[in-house]
């Protein structure tokens, strides 16, 4: 057990100003984002102290859990990387699970954050107790349970990592293979095999044309039409030789390739805007590419092509998925499972299919947002508290829960354009007040009630304008309001993020706040290897003091840039 590492403000009286105190992090989740914490944490802060716990046997998170054939990302491989983390030796344009599993672990390897994490520890259970979080930890090797301690808390848990059986009665009947595709048993042969299939969200679609060469039979049951997304040129691309080379041996082709790439990545919001041109023209593309690769089926096309606006629903890239539906040995089943059976699945009007050898469900997450763990602040469970709604401070942080913070929380970028740039921002936040913590007399910080409503109230304002709200079922939704995505683009986050607005939180302090002035002395009088005389200089050359001036800087406003249209990259995010 850690102990805790809050130390009488007074300490820095014989101290110079700013001086850090030491910080305890706990952090839940070594996918992408604890693993980028972890990172940042070693980079940026000093006199730190950080466990991740983590429930796998092995780091990368979703990227670990999910084995089935065909898993691959649905945004290009280039751009699903750290901004500062390039990949030279990707397969093809969209990464296997395998190839993203290895860009993560060797991250950790390559930056030694495996010193700080701790796997086959699932976190149960964390409460505030006035001063610091207590969290208990269950040892998944020997079933210990284990309690420690930390000044902040961190969940990193992620939002497509709680996986769940679909609510079918019957399910414990069948006497066949029974998977799901985020539990995926790779013992599993399915080579001459009968199997349904379940569910046709982004899984069900990387699932059925890998499998469909080597099963016998394959029955895909579907209740939802959903638009499959089709790149010019990119669907199964793989890279040659000749391209691999060049990204790892030509200096500056690799990096423009994907800048290229994440511009047409970060020109998604229109599509997402209600009646915009943007959408109705990705809306026709998308409509003729699906009618064409259903090659003049009338009930297919009736069947699989929504009549919903594109994009209020996840865009997923399916190479060879609708082509799978004219190979013979796929059958359409256009109806939900109401039951399962010892020997198939019975479905809404009462047919019984015959499935004796393996049963795919393709059934996705639990993405309520609400914890799997009890959280406890006060008389308040987070579990609770977000058991309809979940309302967050821009995905952030809650209110009334000190010192506590989960990347990618309700409304943040996960749908708008690119993922992992949100993830190093919501990090830099973290970092940010973590060193505002550790140089002040901070106790605990919390975003205060009356911000997180007004950023709530201007959400629901902003939503309707969105395609996200139209009437399709999708887990972007809860209640009928749209609490999954971010109110606007990734590069809109990104700079809503950038500074902390200090306005938002309420701050209490450990004993005078000023103490933090400490001895009078400045950080620079006790470096013998500063300048002392650092501002006397011949010309000005600060960075501008402005927020819109240093944004012109950060984005090389000044720099030409010409954006070629590559073909790929363009209408995609993802996980």
């Amino acid at each position: 057990m850690v102990l805790k590492t809050f130390a009488s403000p007074e300490w820095r009286l014989d101290k110079p100003i700013h001086t850090e105190r030491p910080v305890r992090v706990i952090c839940i989740g070594a996918g992408a984002s604890g693993l980028q914490l972890a990172y940042k944490l070693q980079k940026h802060i000093s006199n730190f102290s950080l466990t991740v716990y983590e429930k796998n046997p092995e780091v990368s998170g979703t990227w670990y859990e999910n084995k089935y054939p065909g898993c691959a990302c649905d945004v290009p491989s280039h751009n699903y990387t750290y901004s500062f983390e390039p990949k030279t030796d990707w397969s093809g344009l969209y990464g296997t699970g395998q190839e993203i599993f290895t860009y993560f672990n060797d991250f950790a390897d390559k930056y030694g954050l495996r010193r700080y994490i701790k796997t086959q520890h699932q976190v149960v259970g964390a409460k505030w107790t006035g001063s610091g979080w207590k969290v208990t930890i269950k040892n998944l090797i020997t079933g210990e349970i284990v309690n420690d301690t930390c000044d902040i808390l961190v969940n990193a848990a992620g939002f497509l990592n709680n996986w769940k059986w679909p609510d079918i009665p019957g399910l414990d009947k069948y006497k066949g293979a029974l998977l799901h595709s985020a539990n995926w048993d790779e013992t599993v042969d399915l080579k001459g095999k009968t199997v349904g299939l379940i569910g046709n969200g982004s899984s069900g679609i990387q699932i059925l044309p890998a499998i469909q060469p080597i099963a016998q039979k394959v029955i895909h049951f579907m209740r939802n039409a959903n638009w499959v997304a089709a790149l010019p040129g990119g669907e199964g691309r793989q890279y040659s030789e000749e391209e691999k080379r060049r990204f790892a041996e030509e200096p500056g082709h690799l990096l423009a390739y994907r800048r290229r790439v994440e511009r047409g990545n970060n020109a998604l919001l229109p599509v997402f805007i209600k009646g915009s041109d943007a959408n109705k023209k990705l809306g026709e593309y998308m409509f003729n590419t699906m009618k064409e690769k259903l090659a003049g089926n009338k009930e297919l096309e009736e069947k699989l092509i929504p009549n919903w606006a594109v994009g209020c629903r996840r865009l997923t890239p399916g190479p060879g998925y609708l082509e799978a539906f004219a190979e013979p040995n796929v059958q359409v089943v256009f109806s939900g499972v109401t039951e399962v059976t010892e020997r198939g699945c019975k479905c809404e009007d009462g047919t019984q299919y015959d499935v004796p050898d393996v049963l795919i469900c393709a059934t996705g997450f639990d993405v309520s947002y609400r914890p799997r763990f009890p959280i406890v602040a006060g008389d308040k469970n987070l579990q609770d508290v977000w058991a309809e709604d979940p309302e967050s401070y821009l995905g952030l942080a809650v209110a009334d829960f000190p010192n506590y913070f989960m990347i990618f929380g309700p409304n943040c970028p996960i749908g708008n354009g690119p993922l992992l740039p949100g993830v190093e921002a919501q990090t830099d936040y973290m970092v940010k007040m973590i060193d505002h913590w550790q140089t002040h007399n901070i106790r605990t910080f919390t975003p205060d009630a009356a911000a997180v409503r007004d950023f709530i109230a201007y959400r629901d304002q902003f939503m309707p304008k969105t395609v996200w709200a139209d009437a399709c079922k999708a887990w972007y939704k809860s209640n009928g309001k749209v609490t999954a995505l971010w109110c606007g683009s990734t590069l809109h986050y990104l700079e809503a993020i950038r500074q902390i607005r200090f306005e938002d939180w309420k701050f209490e302090y450990e004993g005078n706040r000023f103490t933090y002035l400490g001895n009078g002395q400045s950080q620079t009088e006790t470096n013998p290897d500063a300048d002392h005389a650092y501002y006397i200089r011949n010309e000005d050359d600060d960075l501008p003091l402005a927020r819109n001036k240093m944004t012109n800087i950060i984005n090389k406003t000044s720099v030409a840039v010409v954006a070629e249209n590559s073909g790929e990259g363009v209408f995609f995010s993802g996980i």
